[in-house]
């Protein structure tokens, strides 16, 4: 499985931002897809999960702020983040795995993309 994140950038609070994930060499339908998040010095975290049945979940810090979808005609995993705030400031990985896995925080995932930078001022 290959992941490839783009979209990240520096805005100002309250803005907003769109990342995106480029999947390949993966099932569609067996794989759990998500995003999780490290800023300097802090913990990686949990940021949203799309389950194999289309299922979200997402981390208490951005309900009702952050939206998890996917494109399955051009294999595109999307995190629409409204709202910013400059605890948001991180590196945001898309990360993916099996569904046996999926049960597990999405920092856990076997397979991860290199990372995109979100800047929040």
């Amino acid at each position: 499985v290959q992941l490839v994140e783009s979209g990240g950038g520096s805005v100002q609070a309250g803005g907003s931002l769109t990342l995106s994930c480029a999947a390949s060499n993966y099932i569609k339908h067996r794989y759990c897809m998500a995003w999780f998040r490290q800023a300097p010095g802090k913990e990686r975290e949990g940021v949203a999960v799309l389950g194999v049945a289309g299922d979200t979940l997402y981390a208490d810090s951005v309900k009702g702020r952050f939206s998890i979808s996917e494109d399955n005609v051009n294999d595109t995993l999307y995190l629409q983040m409204n709202n910013l705030k400059p605890d948001d400031t991180a590196m945001y990985y898309c990360a993916a795995d099996r569904a046996w896995a999926c049960s597990g925080p999405p920092q856990t995932y076997n397979f991860r993309g290199q990372g995109t930078q979100v800047t929040v001022s």
